[in-house]
Formats: C-alpha cells, structure tokens, sequence
C-alpha cells in the first residue's frame, strides 16, 4: 500500500504543504507589515503603492516571473531521464536568459517611470517614485527565480520556503520603518503619499536582496551534488546553446503570456476604473482613495489563502512531469484529483471565514480606515478564492501534460469578457469600485470552466464532484454559521473585537474539521499528506471521525 501511495502522490502533497506552509507564513507576514504601513501612508498613499506595484509585476511577469515553474518543469523531465547533464545546462542558460530580461525591464522602469505615470497613472501624483525604487528589484527577482526553479525541478521545496521566508522578514521591517522615516523626512512635499509608497517599496527591494543571498548560500551547498551528477551522466549528445535557447523559449514563453494577461486584469481594472469615474466626474482623491481600499483591505486579504494553491502547483508540476513522460496517464489523473480536492477542502472555508468575519478582520486590522466599504467588498468578493485556487492548479495541469498554449488562450478569452462585464459595471451601474470585485470573482470562474473543459478533452478527465466540492461545501456553510454565532456572543459580551474573534477562528477550525471528516470528505491516507496528518489522524481516531 505504500508504494501505491507514493505512486499516487510522487510525494508532492509533502512537498506542496512545506511551501504552503511557508507561503502562509509570507502572507500573514505580508499582511501583519501591510496594516501599520496602510495605516501610516494612508488610503491615497495605498493607491499609490498598489499602481506602482501592478506596473512592476506586468514587467516582472514579462521579465521572469515564468522562470521558476519553466526552470522546474526543464529540469524536473530530463532528471527523471538521468540526462543531469542536459538538465543543469538548461538551468545556467535559463540564468543567462534571466539576467538579460531582468536587467533590460529594470533600466526600462527606472529609466522610463515619468512616461508610465504619465501614459497609465496620470490620476496617481507621484508613481514614478517608488517605481523607481521598485527597478533594481526585478533585476534582483529574476535571478531567485530561476533558482527556485532549479530546486523546485529537483523536488524540494525548502530552499523557496526558507528563502520566501526570509526575504518577507526583511521586506516587512524596511517597509514599515522605511514608510515612516520617508514621510517624516518629507513631511513638507506635495508628493508626501508617494514617499510614503517609495518606503514600501524600498523594503520590496531588501526583501528581494535577503532572498538572493539566501538562495546563493543553499545554492554553493548544492553544488557538490549537482557536479557529482553531471559525472554519473555519460550522455553523449549534450545541448547546445542555440538548442538551449529554442527549448527555454517554447517553454517559458507561453508561462509568461499566462501570468501576463492575468496581471492585466489588474491593470485593465485600475485603468478602466480610472477612466470612467473620470467621465462620470468623480474626484482624484476619490478615486484613489477607493483604489486603496481595494487593493489593501480586499485583495490583500484573499491572497492570503491562495498561498495553498500556488504551492501546490509549484509542487505538482514536477511530479506530474515525471507521470506524463512515462505515459503514466492513470497516475497523472490520480495526482490531478488529490491535488484539487486538497486545494477546494481549504479554499471553500478560508472563502467562507473571510465572509462571515469580513468586518470585524477589517475593524481589527485597519481600525483608523473605512471598514464598512472593505468588508463589504469581502462578503461579496470572497468567493473568488474558490475560483483563483481552482484555475492556479488547472493551469499547472495543463501546463505539466505540454499544453502550454491553452492557460494563455483561455486567460486572454476570459480577459475579454472580463473587461466587457467590468466596464459595462462601471459605466452603466453605480456600483463604483465593487464593479472590480464583480470581476475579480467571473475572471477566474471563465478560467476555471475553460481548463475543466480541457482537461476533459485532453486527459479524459472527469472531476469528481461530491468529496472535492459538496462536502467541503456543506461543512463550510455550518462553520461559517458556528463562527458567527460564536463571534457575535462573545462581541456582545465583551465589545472587543480581539477578545471575540480569536475564539470564533478556533470554533471555525474544529467544526470545519470534525464535519469533513464526518461526512468522509478525507479518507486515512489523504489526512496523513497533510502537515501533522498523522497527529491529525489520532486525534479523529479519538473522536470517531475516521474510518478503521
């Protein structure tokens, strides 16, 4: 049984909850550092910071941000086939094409951030600084990214999380004390929200540089072993350089037109919303002021639990590569399944808590700021965690079997229809800013029918229904009543946000626990890929909650 385990999973699940463990950590960090400096640079200095940052991730998508899973996909196939040789070529070319993107796009944002402000943020007084700031970074990102790659397509996820973890530690530090002495210093200027920005972003750049010098630590560790490798390899055709470049472009290429139609949707949103509150005479100040709220206290929230999603498509692609390259078509099903159900048994309650708690989270964590728009925003926007999770791994599926092209075809479709369904929204409704939260949740939910459909066709893949979506479900709607209940009697005894809600998070995890398993949504061997699954399985053993 073990083995049949093992060829089930090829250990990604273990591998998955490390980074996603980490990537959790980095959030709750990300979003811990975010409040003090939210709340020190203000909702029109969180505009911003949240404009200069959606040019700075198209140019990172552009640059690099494809080379981790690119890189991990390469080497991953030709280690399965002992072609080490081959595999650590196409890293260091990988590392070439990454220096070269990632230092072109950075002299391009330094350089160039007055035409960006001017040609996409002209709403924004004062982008162009913490754009500025931003540059050196994406120079300094394309470089960890392809060594994340090279430790991802060697199937261990502990150099990305440790080095993850580092660099949000040193990110959040800069950014709050950074934002603080940066708008003290310029208290006078008539660009005291962009300074504020520029802080932020200055601690992005010293995150980026703790997270280099991590990697090249782990990396000078690692060496003997890839060296020892090459050795082992008595290929005798090794790539060429012009080989190299041909394989790294048909892979990355379509990675990055993915990831980039997916960060366009966040460009298209500001610039879309931009305009027509212009046309309708909405005030600047205003308009970023909603901005800010949007990006801080809505979308800043439900990323947090898309960390799961995104770790395990990192995770699961060298794995699934490995299957797929031996035509080992049952047990690339069997790692699709496990891996969506995993991922919808965490998404439908993280969804579920961040509508339920959408308030009192906002209350708690930006106490000084418009809590009624932001929660709002969450009870009616939560719902796309279910969505971004769901197309995050499909995507990688896709990706994984050598469909390539449909994650790009099948964003730039549900992008099309996106801008329609927004602007129509904006222009024709008063919704303002929840327009964007309407299609922040349709977005993916096209994504996600799109990939299903290709999966079907392509794997002849059929997901199953009751276990990865009814069950998790159900237990969601009585934990989000449980939770409520909880919350608002212990809010009503003690009129403390903090006292109450803690309690009401702790109720949430039990029921959502104990109902799962009661109604058999996780068998004995799903639990133990879990972190302290084995734990986890005890403890249900005591309550009955398992089958023997």
């Amino acid at each position: 049984m073990g083995s049949s385990k093992e060829s089930t999973t090829g250990g990604f699940l273990k591998q998955g909850s490390i980074l996603a463990i980490a990537s959790i950590m980095v959030r709750i960090i990300g979003m811990v550092y975010r409040v003090p400096m939210a709340n020190i640079i203000g909702d029109e200095g969180n505009g911003i910071y949240s404009a200069a940052y959606e040019i700075y991730n198209i140019l990172l998508i552009i640059s690099s941000y494809g080379m981790p899973m690119a890189v991990s996909k390469m080497v991953s196939a030709r280690c399965a086939q002992r072609r080490y040789k081959n595999a650590f070529k196409l890293f260091r070319y990988s590392m070439i094409v990454s220096i070269i993107m990632g230092g072109s796009a950075a002299l391009f944002v330094f350089f160039g951030a007055d035409w960006i402000e001017k040609q996409f943020f002209s709403k924004y007084h004062g982008v162009a600084l913490p754009l500025r700031i931003l540059a050196p970074t994406i120079f300094i990102v394309a470089i960890v990214g392809t060594l994340r790659g090279l430790f991802q397509g060697r199937r261990t996820m502990l150099p990305t999380a440790v080095s993850q973890i580092f660099e949000q530690v040193a990110n959040a530090f800069v950014s709050v004390s950074a934002a603080y002495f940066f708008m003290r210093a310029h208290s006078a200027s008539d660009k005291l929200s962009a300074w504020g920005a520029a802080g932020g972003t200055l601690g992005t750049f010293m995150g980026a540089v703790a997270a280099l010098l991590t990697l090249v630590i782990i990396y000078c560790m690692y060496k003997p072993v890839i060296i020892k490798n090459e050795n082992k390899d008595k290929t005798i055709k090794v790539i060429q350089a012009g080989q190299a470049y041909k394989i790294i472009a048909i892979t990355v290429i379509p990675i990055i037109l993915s990831q980039t139609v997916y960060q366009l949707s966040g460009i298209v949103d500001v610039t879309l919303f931009n305009s027509i509150m212009d046309l309708k005479g909405v005030s600047d100040k205003v308009v970023s002021t909603m901005q800010g709220i949007y990006s801080t206290k809505y979308r800043l929230l439900v990323n947090v639990p898309l960390a799961v999603s995104t770790a395990l498509a990192s995770s699961m692609i060298p794995s699934l590569v490995t299957s797929f390259a031996a035509r080992d078509i049952s047990a690339v099903k069997a790692k699709v399944a496990l891996a969506v159900k995993v991922n919808m048994i965490i998404a439908f309650p993280s969804a579920m808590g961040l509508a339920v708690l959408a308030e009192p989270i906002i209350r708690l964590l930006f106490p000084s700021s418009d809590y009624v728009t932001g929660g709002l925003m969450l009870i009616t926007g939560s719902v796309c965690v279910i969505f971004y999770a769901l197309s995050t791994v499909t995507n990688g599926v896709l990706q994984s079997i050598d469909k390539m092209n449909l994650p790009v075809i099948h964003s730039f479709v549900s992008l099309i229809i996106h801008i329609v369904i927004v602007s129509g929204l904006l222009m024709w409704t008063d919704m303002g800013i929840y327009a964007l939260v309407a299609g922040n949740v349709t977005y993916p939910l096209l994504v996600c029918f799109l990939n299903g459909r290709s999966l079907k066709k392509y794997l002849e893949y059929n997901q199953e229904i009751t276990k990865s979506f009814c069950i998790p479900l159900i237990a969601s709607f009585i934990m989000g009543i449980v939770t409520l209940a909880v919350y608002y009697a212990l809010f009503m005894l003690t009129h403390k946000i903090y006292i109450a809600i803690l309690p009401a998070v702790i109720a949430a995890v039990i029921v959502y626990f104990v109902v799962v398993l009661k109604l058999h949504g996780l068998n004995r061997l799903e639990l133990y890929e879990f972190p302290m699954g084995k734990r986890m399985a005890t403890l249900a053993d005591k309550m009955h909650l398992l089958k023997r």
